[in-house]
């Protein structure tokens, strides 16, 4: 399983091209080759940058919807909006489609922030909001998300 590591500042381009940092960009050799998918992000006003196997792996969960549930299919149309597939050019790039920029509100500046298996495209100044309006509620959300009693693999 991918783990990528850290938080990037770089640039977006006149014609939506981003430069990866090479701290990231050697992160994501192994499966670069393989392509990427870029899609809206369900919670946030960002992008989403799926390697092709962490997406053809999230699709196998959401292909085991039924089709005939309303909910199910109004889920999978709104999840898979504006979904594309971009590859990393040879000198690092990434053009990332217009109407996805637009979305995330991204002009120039930009942060490119790991989580997990995944990379997170933001408006720098967008993502400085969402951390700093996080960071009130942190302590309780780790505590609800991480800290069960039971559980014994806690992290501290």
């Amino acid at each position: 399983m991918l783990n990528l590591i850290g938080t990037y500042e770089c640039k977006a381009d006149a014609k939506g091209r981003l430069m990866v940092p090479a701290n990231l960009k050697k992160q994501l050799a192994p499966v670069a080759s393989s392509g990427f998918v870029v899609k809206r992000a369900v919670f946030q006003p960002c992008l989403e940058l799926y390697p092709l196997e962490e997406w053809q792996l999230l699709m196998q969960k959401v292909s085991g919807l039924n089709r005939f549930n309303r909910k199910n299919n109004d889920f999978i149309r709104r999840f898979t909006a504006g979904v594309r597939t971009i590859e990393m050019d040879t000198t690092g790039r990434l053009n990332i489609p217009k109407d996805l920029l637009v979305f995330a509100g991204i002009e120039k500046e930009i942060v490119l922030s790991s989580a997990i298996n995944i990379v997170e495209i933001w408006d720098k100044q967008k993502y400085e909001q969402a951390i700093d309006d996080a960071a009130n509620d942190f302590a309780d959300l780790a505590e609800e998300v991480m800290g069960d009693a039971n559980d014994d693999n806690g992290i501290s």
